[in-house]
């Protein structure tokens, strides 16, 4: 079986993309981790498929690079970006994915997403918890470039409360107004270049402790926008706004 496939990345979060419209491809976890293995695949954090939807322009499927699956703030605009090329879609697009709908208004390469909606964070003895699609830890430090994020997400990660789901862990220096964002993904199980979901949960829990309602974050991988409203139960009208780019097309054979 031969696929055809596009390589996108967002802030250096990095995807394959396929159009599964057909609903033939419907990939194992062993099949997810050998595309996505950077030696001996296509190389990546995460496969997408575009599929349909009945009532949507199409459906996100997401799988991490472990095989598991999760909403994903990057990956998103990356199909959006890749769907709109497939079939010349213009205006607002409206996408189904693992955690609900969504919609996206691009202008050029910038792509606007509508996250969900989430309550208030909760705080804990090394940081604070969010759900912005997928589950967040955030850590203030010092100086993130000098964390050793592998070692130190890894073990907040597999710590005794979130051993079950698993968590993303977003390691984050404040100086004036400037953010700085280095995260561990879980279903990558590394230091990725950037995270959508990860950003978000920053950018709302730095509003929730200093005001606003806008952060520009800047992460190993580039700048990205994200932009709320709040009410009486938490964050509403949340958007996560930065670049999507092709990095190559291809067709992998997976000998099937």
């Amino acid at each position: 079986m031969h696929i055809s496939f596009s390589k996108y990345h967002g802030t250096g979060n990095d995807f394959i993309i396929a159009d599964n419209r057909s609903g033939s491809f419907k990939p194992s976890s062993e099949i997810v981790q050998a595309l996505c293995d950077r030696r001996f695949g296509i190389g990546a954090d995460g496969l997408i498929l575009i599929e349909s939807h009945s009532d949507a322009d199409f459906l996100m499927n997401y799988f991490n690079r472990d095989g598991s699956q999760s909403f994903c703030g990057n990956g998103s605009r990356c199909a959006v970006s890749f769907f709109r090329e497939l079939t010349g879609a213009v205006g607002t697009l409206q996408f189904e994915a693992i955690d609900g709908r969504h919609y996206a208004i691009s202008e050029g390469d910038n792509h606007r997403i509508a996250m969900r909606n989430c309550g208030w964070p909760q705080e804990l003895d090394e940081g604070h918890y969010l759900h912005t699609g997928s589950p967040h830890v955030v850590v203030y430090v010092e100086d993130a470039e000098a964390v050793n994020v592998e070692a130190e997400g890894r073990r907040i990660r597999n710590g005794k409360r979130w051993r079950a789901e698993g968590t993303n862990v977003n390691f984050v220096t404040r100086k004036e107004d400037v953010l700085y964002v280095r995260t561990y993904e879980r279903g990558v199980e590394h230091e990725t270049l950037s995270c959508g979901t990860g950003v978000t949960a920053v950018a709302l829990i730095d509003g929730w402790q200093h005001g606003g309602n806008e952060r520009r974050i800047f992460t190993p991988g580039g700048m990205l926008t994200v932009r709320w409203k709040v009410d009486s139960k938490g964050y509403t009208d949340i958007e996560l706004a930065g670049p999507a780019q092709k990095v190559f097309t291809g067709v992998v054979d997976l000998g099937q």
